[in-house]
């Protein structure tokens, strides 16, 4: 990909995980670049989306049907053919949020060994604000012969059994969560009862960091030194830890997660997707207030 001036200012560790909205208006029309919208109001891309952009719903695209888990290898290779997504393909995520479901489908896609997922900074907030193009028609493409990988959840995501072993042995934890959540005030998000849990609190030796916090008001991450100053100099982490975010049910920790892991470069970073509606619910789980 060619330089993106607006991302390179930034300093990031890996520049190429984003796109600037100036670079995706240049490559509406690119072939070998697929656009796709992942929002927490699912009805946004049906009101309009950017030209070309095809929808990933969160919750019917990659979470299986029945078990709390993400779909397998066949119903993933079946969405990005769908879509239209060759091994070449160079995808863009957006959505609302902060791009907060964007990061939630890029992890899901990196659980099956696609790499060539970037995100649009600042999101689909940006791109309206701008005043760039909107539309309601949806692109139809052909669809690919993509072969993907079995998924592999050991390098980015981490189960409850892992979760306690790194309490035990004091391991780096990155709770994301507003800080009344956090306390054990709240159960829950403000609007989501029915993703609380029986306990409040957090998993013990866990250090609360908002996920918010990493994006400006215009939904653009911060600069690689801002994220430094919150992630680093208030929160302790280093680059070498190896980390594990979480939050309610995984995705608010994926923007987290993807701040860590390409922003500022961390060599391990894992998602407890089960986080605190797992983990607050679960007999005998130790927890901090």
């Amino acid at each position: 990909m060619p330089d993106d001036t607006a991302i390179d200012a930034k300093h990031y560790a890996h520049p190429e995980a984003l796109v600037s909205t100036e670079w995706l208006a240049a490559h509406l029309d690119d072939p070998a670049v697929r656009i796709l919208e992942s929002d927490e109001d699912v009805l946004l891309y049906d009101m309009g989306h950017i030209p070309g952009a095809l929808k990933i719903d969160w919750h019917s695209d990659l979470n299986d049907p029945v078990l709390r888990d993400y779909i397998g290898r066949p119903e993933f290779e079946a969405l990005v053919r769908r879509l239209g997504i060759g091994a070449g393909t160079t995808v863009v995520f957006y959505g609302d949020r902060n791009n907060w479901w964007a990061t939630y489908a890029l992890w899901v896609f990196e659980l099956f060994g696609f790499r060539n997922g970037k995100i649009l900074d600042g999101g689909r907030a940006k791109w309206e604000a701008e005043g760039r193009p909107m539309t309601e028609e949806v692109r139809q493409v052909a669809p690919s012969g993509y072969t993907a990988s079995e998924r592999d959840d050991a390098r980015i995501r981490a189960f409850m059994p892992d979760v306690q072993a790194h309490v035990k042995a004091r391991g780096r934890l990155v709770d994301v969560r507003s800080t009344d959540e956090y306390t054990g005030k709240t159960l829950h998000m403000p609007d989501y009862p029915q993703e609380g849990a029986m306990r409040g609190g957090h998993i013990p030796g866990a250090r609360s960091v908002p996920w918010a916090r990493a994006a400006n008001a215009d939904g653009t991450f911060r600069s690689a030194e801002e994220l430094r100053a919150i992630y680093q100099d208030e929160a302790g982490l280093s680059p070498t830890d190896d980390v594990v975010a979480y939050c309610r049910i995984g995705e608010r920790s994926s923007h987290t997660w993807f701040v860590l892991t390409y922003l500022l470069g961390y060599d391990k970073v894992r998602n407890y997707d089960g986080s605190w509606t797992e983990w607050g619910n679960a007999v005998r789980a130790p927890i901090e207030r």
